[in-house]
């Protein structure tokens, strides 16, 4: 007998004999709530809970682009600035203004080469950059008007996808699936899948904080084991694995019923979720069931074109991004309720016209396929879609170190694009607006905790009363801020 079995065996037989409840009582129950026969176990924190009021949406892809795509080249036309190109600004306007790189005194503006032209009913302007985007701009409200505290990248990351600039605040994710619970009895609420050469921010963006852990973003990988050290060790079988996951839990509920840490309920969870996604999660990345059409729609086999700057990661990021956009629309077909789509770097502060082509061939064909994959599939009406970042570019070229030829443009927090579809978005609009140059906002301004208590609506949560006791104070993601964007929802 392998040594690991018989380990299992002899601590098994132990256990049973020193247990007042026994396993098989645990068994029994577990067997009887799932023929409906028992109540659910009400100390399972991913439990599915009930929002404050009906929801539009039921799950999110939430598109993340680090280092802050410009608005300028993509979303945000400007022809005023094209004919003011190579001009300064005022000193007026820049006198009190901090930049992460620009020496302000020898700024000057710079253009945009992109051709901007209507598409859909709606007649929204997009980049040439983005044609297969531009197919679907009538699901999709694109606000113009967004505006931030933060203008570094990691404190503008944790403030998009956190609420606030501080460490240890949980994520969009995290709170979306504590305030809702999962649907999915066989992988995470909340599953994070990256491409590109890792955010500056790293997990920071993506964990649970001061919630309980089992709220925290799940990383999946698209090849080899989803999960690392998912898989089990020579030796140990299926159902030995089961035998160790109820010995496990027997004893945490023990101790739970001891000291009442939360934190022992998300651990139990862990361990059985663990055990279900040992069959689940592989299942997930296997892609041969799916159409040579949707592959070829999602792109996932196209050619990569040379370049020689690594800044987006590298050769092998057109696969990877176009896998995980395909992914996220079968992660949430099996109910997952936050998905996190990562990609870096865009943070063109020079070589923007080569690199930013790079990035949208990489991401535009995909993104848009994965839009018409849930219409198609009756699946985007529940399912929002966010393109997000942590600021935008600014109208000023970045001349760092007196350079003379200047090819990319600096962090700008004070008004940039970001566009949301699917879920209970009323698509077709462009919210919001900015002036003729782009360096500010004129109609509508929209924080990120403006956006966030929208999102936080669309799934039927009062961003407001959605709140967790840390330190004294009630906490939510939105912190003291933020108001609904009614004119976002359909």
């Amino acid at each position: 007998m392998h040594p690991i079995a018989q380990g299992i065996i002899t601590s098994r037989r132990n256990f049973l004999a020193t247990s007042a409840s026994g396993i098989g009582t645990l068994a029994l129950a577990s067997l009887l709530q799932e023929q409906g026969l028992l109540a659910a176990d009400s100390t399972d924190p991913l439990a599915p809970k009930a929002p404050h009021f009906a929801p539009k949406a039921k799950n999110c892809i939430c598109i993340y682009l680090e280092g802050a795509p410009s608005q300028i080249d993509l979303f945000d036309p400007k022809p005023k600035l094209n004919e003011l190109h190579g001009r300064p600004l005022p000193e007026s306007m820049t006198k009190n203004v901090r930049f992460a790189f620009i020496q302000k005194e020898t700024a000057n503006l710079l253009g945009s080469p992109r051709k901007f032209s209507k598409h859909g009913q709606c007649g929204m302007e997009l980049s040439d950059f983005l044609p297969h985007l531009a197919t679907c701009v009538d699901d999709i409200a694109l606000i113009r008007s967004m505006h931030t505290d933060q203008f570094n990248h990691h404190p503008g990351q944790l403030m998009m996808n956190c609420g606030s600039s501080m460490f240890g605040r949980p994520c969009m994710g995290s709170w979306i699936t504590y305030g809702l619970g999962n649907e999915s009895k066989n992988l995470p609420g909340y599953v994070v899948l990256s491409a590109g050469r890792g955010t500056s921010g790293g997990t920071t963006s993506t964990l649970a904080g001061f919630l309980p852990t089992t709220f925290s973003g799940v990383p999946f990988r698209g090849q080899g084991d989803p999960v690392l050290n998912l898989g089990n060790p020579d030796g140990l079988s299926a159902a030995m694995q089961g035998t160790t996951i109820d010995a496990l839990r027997d004893l945490n509920n023990y101790r739970h019923a001891e000291i009442g840490d939360p934190e022992i309920n998300s651990r139990v969870a862990a361990y059985e979720l663990a055990f279900r996604m040992q069959s689940a999660a592989p299942e997930l990345i296997d892609l041969s069931k799916e159409s040579k059409r949707t592959l070829d729609e999602y792109g996932i086999d196209r050619t990569e074109p040379e370049i020689k700057a690594s800044r987006g990661g590298g050769k092998g990021q057109f696969k990877a991004f176009a896998t995980n956009c395909l992914l996220a629309r079968r992660l949430v077909e099996r109910g997952v309720r936050f998905v996190n789509l990562y990609h870096a770097s865009w943070d063109h502060h020079s070589n923007l016209d080569s690199e930013l082509k790079q990035n949208t061939l990489m991401a535009d064909q995909p993104v848009a396929a994965m839009i018409k994959d849930l219409k198609r599939l009756g699946l985007l009406d529940s399912t929002l879609v966010l393109w997000l970042s942590e600021f935008g570019r600014t109208p000023l070229g970045e001349n760092r170190g007196g350079s003379k030829v200047i090819t990319g443009r600096d962090h700008h927090p004070f008004a940039f694009s970001l566009w949301m579809a699917g879920g209970g978005v009323k698509g077709g609009q462009v919210y919001g607006k900015t002036d003729e140059i782009g360096w500010g906002i004129t109609e509508n301004p929209v924080h990120v905790n403006d956006l966030h208590a929208t999102i936080l609506h669309l799934f039927g949560l009062d961003h407001k009363r959605l709140t967790y006791k840390f330190q004294g104070r009630d906490y939510r993601l939105t912190d003291v801020g933020g108001n609904v964007v009614t004119k976002l929802i359909a």
